[in-house]
Protein backbone atom coordinates (compact mmCIF):
# COMPACT_ATOMS: atom_id res chain seq x y z
CA UNK A 1 0.00 0.00 0.00
CA UNK A 2 1.53 3.09 -1.27
CA UNK A 3 -0.27 5.25 1.67
CA UNK A 4 1.83 6.11 4.97
CA UNK A 5 -0.57 6.68 7.68
CA UNK A 6 0.13 9.47 10.01
CA UNK A 7 -1.18 8.12 13.37
CA UNK A 8 -2.66 4.76 14.65
CA UNK A 9 -6.05 6.06 14.17
CA UNK A 10 -5.05 6.48 10.27
CA UNK A 11 -3.79 3.27 9.97
CA UNK A 12 -7.22 1.61 11.65
CA UNK A 13 -9.62 3.43 9.93
CA UNK A 14 -7.80 2.69 6.30
CA UNK A 15 -7.50 -0.99 7.50
CA UNK A 16 -11.49 -0.87 8.15
CA UNK A 17 -12.23 1.16 4.87
CA UNK A 18 -9.63 -1.67 3.39
CA UNK A 19 -12.00 -4.56 4.69
CA UNK A 20 -15.36 -2.90 3.58
CA UNK A 21 -14.09 -2.93 0.34
CA UNK A 22 -13.18 -6.59 0.23
CA UNK A 23 -16.86 -7.20 1.70
CA UNK A 24 -18.50 -4.80 -0.71
CA UNK A 25 -16.58 -6.77 -3.74
CA UNK A 26 -17.41 -10.31 -2.34
CA UNK A 27 -21.13 -9.38 -1.50
CA UNK A 28 -21.39 -8.35 -5.44
CA UNK A 29 -20.73 -11.62 -6.35
CA UNK A 30 -24.47 -12.74 -4.55
CA UNK A 31 -28.20 -11.69 -5.49
CA UNK A 32 -30.40 -9.63 -2.94
CA UNK A 33 -27.31 -7.70 -1.41
CA UNK A 34 -27.78 -4.46 -2.77
CA UNK A 35 -29.31 -3.26 -0.16
CA UNK A 36 -26.48 -4.31 2.65
CA UNK A 37 -24.04 -2.88 0.06
CA UNK A 38 -25.45 0.67 0.19
CA UNK A 39 -25.14 0.73 4.14
CA UNK A 40 -21.89 -1.02 3.94
CA UNK A 41 -20.47 2.43 1.29
CA UNK A 42 -22.30 4.65 3.69
CA UNK A 43 -20.30 3.01 6.80
CA UNK A 44 -17.03 3.47 4.34
CA UNK A 45 -18.57 6.82 3.19
CA UNK A 46 -18.15 7.79 7.05
CA UNK A 47 -14.77 6.60 8.21
CA UNK A 48 -13.40 8.56 4.82
CA UNK A 49 -14.63 11.63 6.37
CA UNK A 50 -13.31 10.46 9.86
CA UNK A 51 -10.10 10.13 7.86
CA UNK A 52 -10.31 13.06 5.96
CA UNK A 53 -10.57 14.93 9.98
CA UNK A 54 -7.67 13.04 10.72
CA UNK A 55 -5.54 13.84 8.48
CA UNK A 56 -6.44 17.42 8.37
CA UNK A 57 -5.50 17.57 12.33
CA UNK A 58 -2.82 15.67 11.60
CA UNK A 59 -1.44 18.44 9.13
CA UNK A 60 -2.35 21.47 10.79
CA UNK A 61 -0.73 20.05 14.39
Amino acid sequence: MPYEPGSPECRVLIDCKDQLAAMLLALARIENTEHIREQLRSVHNQLEGLHGLYRRNGAAG
